[in-house]
């Protein structure tokens, strides 16, 4: 067998292998669209008049919602996981990711969780404080985090404290839960 023929038989099948790797990846992200679809559900509408902004517009990166509290488990329902620039701008009823070339993300005012900032999300990881994430609840029930690297990262201490006192009750929340696990626990071990 010459050169020629040796090369293109590796090079044949090192292109087989890439394409069955990229197919198995679709596949993959195909089928965690299909599990999450009944607990992600549908996405709440933008409404038609949003009225004057309160907050914003504060362009950059919409890096993706994942399930909360996992900071790597990304949506893979619709493209609402996908990376695309955006505007994160704040109205009396809502929050509204307004992203290009991919479908805006209207965030309920009494959806939203809590507000703060974080090292990363959906798999990308930052240097501390890089991204501003948004955990809010779907109409399902399910949580989700939505996150954010700002172009300008010193408007995120005015959006966490719009929203400090939701995101302090939520963390109370928490610690109750915990608090209400850590006696049950207690009580099985007796």
């Amino acid at each position: 067998m010459n050169n020629f023929v040796y090369y293109t038989l590796i090079a044949v099948v090192a292109l087989i292998v890439w394409l069955t790797l990229v197919a198995m990846v679709l596949r993959g992200w195909r089928n965690r669209g299909r599990r999450q679809e009944e607990a992600v559900g549908e996405f709440p509408a933008v409404p038609v008049d949003l009225g004057e902004p309160v907050r914003g517009p504060h362009t950059g990166l919409y890096l993706g919602s994942t399930l909360a509290p996992s900071w790597q488990n990304r949506i893979a329902v619709g493209d609402y996981g996908d990376r695309a620039t955006a505007e994160l701008t704040a109205y009396p009823a809502g929050l509204l990711l307004s992203r290009h070339g991919a479908t805006d993300i209207w965030i309920p005012e009494e959806s939203i969780v809590a507000v703060r900032t974080e090292r990363g999300i959906a798999g990308k990881a930052m240097s501390r404080d890089g991204v501003l994430v948004i955990r809010w609840t779907l109409p399902t029930g399910t949580q989700l985090d939505s996150g954010l690297r700002a172009d300008d990262k010193t408007v995120y201490p005015a959006w966490v404290a719009a929203y400090a006192e939701i995101t302090e009750k939520a963390y109370r929340e928490l610690d109750l839960a915990d608090e209400r696990e850590s006696g049950t626990e207690k009580k099985d071990k007796r």
